[in-house]
This record gives C-alpha cells, structure tokens and sequence, in this order.
C-alpha cells in the first residue's frame, strides 16, 4: 500500500479532525497541573476544619492562596471544557445540535470560571 500522506502532514501529525495530539496533550497537561493544585486546596480546607469564620477569611485573604486557587479555577474550568469537549464530539452526531453544545460548553466553562475567580479576588481584596 502506497503512502499517500504529504511530508508535510507527517511532520505536523494531523490526523483526519485536523487538531493532531493537541488536544490530548493540553488535557494531559491541564490535568498534571491540576494535581498539586487540588491537593494544595483539599490540604487547606482540612487544616481549616473547626476554626472560627474571620481565621478562615485571614487564610483565604492571603495573595498566595488566592493566586494558586485562581490558577486551581483556571486550570480545572479548561480540562473541564477539554473533557466536555471529548464528549460531545464523541458522542453528539447531529452537526447544529454538536456546535451549540460546543458553544454551551465554552460559554458555561467560561461563566464558572468568572463566577469562582470573583468570589476569590472579594474575599482576597475583603469585599
């Protein structure tokens, strides 16, 4: 069988969707980087268990902690929508009905991102 595949196709490695292992790797990505930041937030919260709500506020107010649960937010509102994503290619045939949820997807992401990053900059800044 003849290899019909251009030099150039070889060297970039698009498959047939066009987008090659890019997307595989910004998730593989995303979710090694989402590692040490949730443990970093699950470690926090049990170390806060049982003490009184203006401690909680001072250890949520500090600008390390509010910088590495923006970069938490970030990192696991993109594999979410990474993720999604997978899935309703995977999964939604019809082509109207995969773009809008494509759409809904990024849109959805995007406003739970916002929305948690909010909620961390006024406790960060005591709003």
């Amino acid at each position: 069988m003849v290899d019909m595949t251009t030099p150039l196709k070889r060297v970039r490695g698009l498959g047939s969707a066009r987008s090659g292992t890019d997307h595989f790797w910004k998730q593989r990505l995303t979710a090694l980087a989402n590692v040490p930041l949730v443990i970093f937030f699950i470690v926090l919260f049990i170390s806060m268990a049982g003490e009184n709500y203006e401690t909680v506020l001072d250890r949520l107010s500090s600008p390390v902690v509010a910088i590495v649960f923006i970069l938490m937010i970030a990192s696991v509102a993109y594999h979410m929508r990474l993720g999604m994503q997978v899935i309703i290619e995977d999964y939604i045939h019809g082509e109207p009905q995969r773009v809008l949820l494509l759409i809904a997807n990024t849109f959805f992401s995007l406003i739970v991102a916002a929305a948690s990053i909010f909620a961390i900059l006024k406790i960060s800044f005591g709003g």
